[in-house]
């Protein structure tokens, strides 16, 4: 049976800014323009697959489930954008195999390429870490407070 590790709060709340930073510099470059609804979507993702990057599976597998996950944070952000808040962040609807508009085949691609990088250099950066990280001294002795010392 495998053990995750969750992300700790701290790791959360550094990992969600800096995704959603991240997310709309993306777009800035991509598009030349973004949404402040971006900087959630972002955030959501980043966070998602710092998770997913502890699952215990090959990152190529790791990198599908993720894009597949970001082209969902997509169409949940977009169906907002759209039917909540009245405007349209992206239009897709010229783009083949393209749902609602909102997303489409050719940018699942391109975020699994995106996640295949990313998930691969987190690990890296985590085995690394993992790697430095000192051992524990042996402890000489129980630790066991219903031993009675030796006489």
């Amino acid at each position: 049976m495998f053990k995750y590790r969750m992300a700790g709060q701290a790791e959360l709340l550094a990992l969600f800014p800096l995704g959603g930073t991240a997310y709309l510099a993306l777009e800035i470059a991509w598009r030349g323009t973004t949404h402040w609804t971006m900087f959630f979507a972002g955030g959501v993702c980043l966070c998602a697959l710092q998770w997913l990057e502890y699952r215990p599976m090959p990152v190529p597998v790791l990198a599908a489930v993720g894009a597949a996950g970001v082209s969902g944070v997509e169409l949940a952000f977009g169906l907002v954008c759209t039917g909540v808040l009245h405007c349209r962040v992206w239009d897709y609807s010229r783009e083949w195999g393209n749902l609602a508009g909102l997303v489409c085949p050719k940018y699942s691609a391109l975020w699994y390429l995106l996640c295949l990088w990313l998930l691969a250099t987190m690990r890296f950066v985590r085995r690394g870490l993992a790697a430095r990280r000192p051992s524990l001294p042996e402890q000489s002795g129980s630790w066991d407070c219903r031993e009675s010392p030796a006489a």
